[in-house]
């Protein structure tokens, strides 16, 4: 699809929506180290205003782990998908998980850790069920990562791979962050909703053409091509500005019915 794409209105997020929002990239700007990210002036009192005017239709999707989600942004009782949706955290806080080969996933822990520790400055992150190798600092490696990457997931069954933005991640097969918005749209509050999804990796792409198929909208954020998303936003600063105003035409909406 064209990468020419046009900024979402204001009225894209109604009180019929259901909001899925991915995190790094697309509510948080990125850092060379995961866990030194947090959210900008200002974006918690946005998204909880919008959670609140959605009735609780807002759910995270994100590759970090649930409780990496809750670190962050501080608010347990959100719906959230974390590791792709590996872990999924429903509407009613129950959370379920996809079962995993423990010990292929621990073969393949230590294969991609001898990687990480062969090139000085890429990241290894270690999450519960999953692994990726973070070349954000030393992005010259980048080439080598996605040389061997493959060579790596190919001794290993049960786990596939999936490329990002300077990322490269083991998870387990079976799952995406369109499988798991579709999950979300099964069950309250999100059931009957028209879903709208913002991301801006490659992992988002399957949220995206599952939301396209459910007559919902899709906004990429950054200029990553070729995409599924109908709408696009240059950064997190843009997303975040975007949001305050679907607050406040949501809100004042809300005010004028009462």
């Amino acid at each position: 699809m064209t990468a020419r794409l046009p900024p979402p209105p204001s009225d894209l997020v109604h009180p019929g929506s259901a909001l899925f929002l991915d995190a790094d990239g697309t509510l948080l700007d990125f850092a060379d180290d995961p866990d030194a990210v947090a959210p900008a002036a200002g974006l918690l009192a946005t998204l909880d205003a919008l959670h609140e005017a959605l009735g609780g239709a807002l759910a995270l999707v994100s590759g970090r782990p649930i409780d990496g989600l809750d670190r962050i942004f501080g608010r347990p009782g959100w719906a959230a998908a974390g590791q792709h949706g590996l872990e999924r955290r429903d509407g009613r806080g129950e959370v379920t998980t996809m079962s995993v080969d423990r010990d292929e996933l621990s073969r393949l822990r230590a294969v991609v850790h001898a990687v990480g520790d062969a090139l000085p400055g890429v990241r290894v992150e270690d999450k519960s069920w999953s692994v990726a190798l973070h070349c954000r600092e030393r992005p010259e490696y980048d080439a080598e990562l996605a040389r061997r990457a493959p060579e790596i997931v190919a001794a290993f069954r049960g786990f596939e791979l999936q490329p990002g933005n300077r990322v490269y991640e083991f998870k387990p097969r079976g799952m995406d962050k369109g499988i798991a918005v579709s999950r979300f749209l099964d069950e309250a509050p999100f059931r009957g909703r028209v879903p709208v999804y913002l991301g801006d990796d490659l992992t988002d792409e399957h949220a995206f053409a599952l939301v396209n198929e459910h007559g919902g909208a899709s906004v990429r954020v950054g200029d990553r091509t070729p995409t599924h998303a109908a709408f696009t936003l240059s950064s997190p600063a843009d997303v975040h500005a975007w949001l305050n105003t679907v607050k406040t035409t949501l809100t004042r909406g809300a005010a004028n019915a009462t």
